[in-house]
């Protein structure tokens, strides 16, 4: 099932698809609780698998070393070294198994966890206030979240190889040297005990490193989308000022990370280096006759000796891989707490499950508001409250009222962007709700104040990839808005990003473009269409749209009094705000 979503950017006649693998954000529970993915289970398996088979290689190869220090002859320990041989094959094909399970694992995950960021994003309404800033959101989607992979691959696996693999060794030593063992035992706890205590500077440290990363990105980008602005205010200079100082504190954050992660491998090795050492030197000691207790019966023997030194150090092995990773730790839960704040539910577009169409929905149909109430959140007042509008099917209606009075949301709300808090919307006499708003939506057309243009030609900026509409169709759109001389000298050359090369007359019409491509489209709601543009293109533009609006139900949000007079209608939102329906 595939879940379509509004582009008020676009146009409501066309949806976007994506294939999410959860609820839509404003469904999903924000406490939900933290699980490892199965293939991660199996593959921290397989690697602690793996670091044990060392135990009884270590045992043939101290049997071994024993046998030959006895007297015995190489053949006595032929078939000792073809086991030491088979077993090193079979640690290195489960070790790798894991790693390569574990990393396939991270990617899924992350790949998830990416889909659902995604599909939470893009279900949020361009009404909520909320909504992460766009260079934050590319940051964590596109570049924080890499710190995810080593944090699922290589932290979670070592993590149980850490409390298994000493315990198992462990219980190896004691039954030969109880003293081995408690220096094991002694120097074992500090390790972890100095990582944890460094681990919650890590990951603050990480934190806030990540922050400074997401903010920078959005400065950057905002500010790159107001370089024209920057440019006339004479700003340039301080905004690289800006820019340098928010650089250079990233950088001093990301020294003060790299620091604690070399500080947690600096104490772990310490602490490691002194057990095996301590355990070295009694072995030493036991084996020349000068210490004679710490084993169970007799003296220590070379076998016995030499076994212990092979697992002294594997003892800590798994220890040490953990400090190792400890900051992919601090990283990774620092991007999926990131990935939870933009996954986090809001208000959200109604956007149920797809239906193929609504019987019943005339052409040019109706749309009647009854007592509609909405405020951006639950504790500002209220933006739109007791409004109540009909329009009757056909009919060509303009929204006048000061800024701020609540034109745009309306419309936003018409084409069901957001969620009301109360009363009814209905199209056609249907009421728009989550199982009935995609297809209601198919039936709408948006044309923004600033249509967004993307990067190529006109042609593909008409048909924005939605099936059904071939060059005929967009040719004779582009004909009816009076665009196809443009095409006729831009056949090739790519228009470029926001419209770059296109006057703001000519991206006004490209929008209508869109709309009469889009044969379905039986509603359009218009936001500000002529505004910012001089008379004669604000014509131009009037002229094209009541066209297209010929047969169609049309909503104008508008400010310019000659377009306003050109409809059946205005309706003066001071008027509807006291509850007299118009």
């Amino acid at each position: 099932m595939t879940a379509a979503f509004f582009d008020p950017d676009i146009t409501p006649g066309q949806t976007r698809t994506v294939e999410p693998d959860v609820a839509p954000a404003a469904k999903r529970n924000p406490a939900t609780p933290k699980r490892k993915p199965a293939g991660l289970r199996l593959a921290a398996g397989l690697q602690t698998v793996a670091a044990l088979i060392w135990a009884p290689q270590a045992a043939l190869l101290a049997f071994s070393v024993g046998v030959i220090s006895d007297g015995g002859s190489t053949m006595d320990v032929a078939l000792a070294a073809v086991a030491i041989l088979a077993l090193g094959i079979v640690r290195a094909a489960v070790d790798a198994a894991g790693t390569r399970i574990a990393f396939r694992a991270a990617r899924n995950e992350l790949a998830s966890r990416r889909n659902r960021a995604v599909a939470a994003l893009a279900a949020r309404s361009p009404l909520d206030t909320g909504r992460p800033a766009s260079g934050l959101a590319a940051s964590v989607v596109g570049e924080q979240a890499e710190a995810v992979v080593p944090y699922l691959a290589r932290f979670q696996p070592i993590r149980m190889k850490a409390s298994t693999v000493p315990l198992v060794f462990f219980a190896c030593i004691f039954p030969i040297s109880w003293v081995a063992a408690l220096i094991l035992l002694i120097a074992a706890p500090l390790i972890p005990i100095f990582i944890a205590l460094i681990g919650w500077r890590a990951k603050a440290a990480s934190e806030k490193q990540l922050a400074e990363t997401g903010g920078l990105n959005a400065f950057l980008l905002d500010r790159l989308r107001g370089l024209a602005t920057i440019r006339a205010l004479d700003a340039v200079d301080m905004t690289a000022q800006r820019l340098r100082a928010d650089a250079e504190t990233l950088r001093n954050r990301t020294m003060a990370v790299l620091k604690i992660a070399f500080l947690s491998s600096a104490v772990l090795e310490l602490f490691a280096a002194l057990g095996v050492a301590a355990t070295a030197v009694y072995i030493g000691f036991s084996l020349l006759g000068s210490i004679d207790i710490g084993t169970w019966h007799g003296r220590l023997t070379l076998a016995q000796g030499f076994f212990i030194l092979l697992l002294a150090p594997a003892f800590f092995e798994a220890l040490r891989e953990l400090s190792a990773v400890w900051h992919d730790r601090a990283n990774g839960e620092a991007a999926l707490a990131a990935f939870d704040a933009l996954s986090s539910p809001g208000p959200a577009i109604l956007d149920g499950a797809e239906q193929d169409g609504i019987k019943g929905v005339p052409a040019a149909p109706s749309v009647q508001i009854d007592g509609l109430v909405f405020r951006h959140a639950p504790d500002l007042s209220a933006v739109i409250d007791d409004f109540h509008l009909k329009v009757a099917a056909g009919d060509h209606v303009a929204l006048w009222g000061a800024s701020g009075s609540g034109k745009t949301t309306i419309l936003s709300l018409i084409a069901g962007l957001a969620p009301q808090q109360a009363g009814t919307i209905r199209i056609g006499g249907i009421a728009l709700a989550e199982n009935s708003a995609a297809a209601l939506r198919r039936r709408m057309a948006w044309v923004g104040q600033r249509p967004h243009i993307f990067s190529g030609s006109l042609k593909r900026n008409v048909s924005l990839g939605r099936a059904g509409i071939d060059s005929g169709a967009i040719e004779d759109a582009l004909r009816a808005v009076r665009l196809d001389g443009v095409v006729a000298a831009n056949e090739i050359a790519a228009v470029g990003e926001g419209g770059l090369g296109l006057s703001g007359g000519e991206a006004l019409r490209l929008a209508l473009a869109r709309v009469a491509a889009n044969h379905d489209a039986d509603i359009i709601l218009a936001d500000e269409p002529t505004a910012h543009l001089d008379a004669a293109t604000a014509a131009d533009v009037t002229e094209a749209l009541l066209a297209l609006a010929r047969g169609r139900t049309l909503i104008v949000a508008t400010h310019d009094p000659l377009l306003a007079a050109r409809l059946d209608r205005t309706i003066h939102l001071e008027t509807l705000r006291k509850g007299i329906a118009a």
